[in-house]
């Protein structure tokens, strides 16, 4: 674990007034190379807890009014925190879980938590399989993540809400993430024209412009082309875009969003 922690960087209905209980895991399948939280990605941090602590930190969320419990990259530790849920709904737990994933998911993995995840918080990175070669050492991303996805909306229906604060709260269904890389205009068209194609408007989609060049120097000779953020004009393009192929409920984001706000501190916060 890296972080356990209130979060209030995640999408309105996640985070809400009182934020999003985000529970950080370390190490992650895919190592992104222009990741924005590398240091836990790598396990280059973090701090060894067991399944009843684990309980334990998911019930202390819950104490301090989190929206819910929000496991950010837990694809390789599913079965140890579906044991850590149900332990916890034993003793009192009652907030939504999300699962928060790169999208590269095994179906069989998704179908067996079925009675652990009630929201999906998935990326959909890339439709181009070169893309996803070059960046996340992975071509087949485009095809894993949407049958990964797939069985995400069979398993969480339509997104379903209650209300927080006056303010609606999510507590069921699935959102997919799409994060604007630069350069990348054409290719994130693409993406969406994917997912609308096969999801239409029963999943909610965002569209993010957050991207921000963390890399060392060293890595960014051999990918100059994520030196820069994503210029205001192509990211309203791709709302455009959004716009004429009919999706009517996704979020996206103004201003400077590409904000040291979004990337916490490693330090083993809500965890030691």
């Amino acid at each position: 674990m890296a972080r356990a922690a209130l979060h209030f960087w995640e999408e309105p209905p996640l985070s809400g007034v009182a934020g999003s209980g985000a529970v950080f895991f370390v190490n992650c399948p895919l190592h992104c190379v222009y990741c924005q939280n590398a240091e836990i990605a790598a396990g280059d941090s973090g701090v060894a807890v067991s399944e009843e602590r684990l309980a334990d930190l998911f019930l202390n969320l819950q104490a301090q009014g989190a929206l819910n419990v929000n496991c950010v990259t837990p694809t390789h530790y599913s079965l140890q925190i579906a044991r850590a849920v149900e332990l916890a709904r034993q003793r009192g737990l009652s907030l939504p879980i999300v699962w928060n994933t790169s999208g590269y998911e095994r179906v069989p993995v998704i179908e067996a938590l079925g009675a652990t995840v009630n929201v999906y918080l998935a990326d959909f990175k890339y439709a181009d399989a070169q893309m996803a070669q070059r960046y996340s050492h992975a071509p087949d991303y485009p095809d894993v993540a949407l049958e990964a996805i797939e069985a995400m909306a069979r398993q969480a229906g339509e997104p379903r809400f209650d209300e927080v604060d006056g303010l609606p709260r999510m507590t069921g269904g699935v959102v997919v993430r799409h994060l604007v890389l630069p350069g990348a205009l054409e290719q994130s068209k693409q993406a969406l024209s994917m997912l609308f194609e096969r999801f239409g408007n029963a999943v909610l989609y965002s569209v993010m412009n957050q991207y921000t060049p963390v890399m060392p120097a060293a890595s960014l000779e051999r990918y100059p082309e994520l030196a820069a953020r994503v210029p205001d004009a192509e990211y309203e393009e791709l709302l455009d875009f959004a716009d004429s192929l009919g999706m009517e409920d996704y979020f996206w984001q103004e201003g400077p969003a590409a904000e040291e706000s979004f990337i916490p501190a490693w330090d083993g916060s809500g965890v030691l």
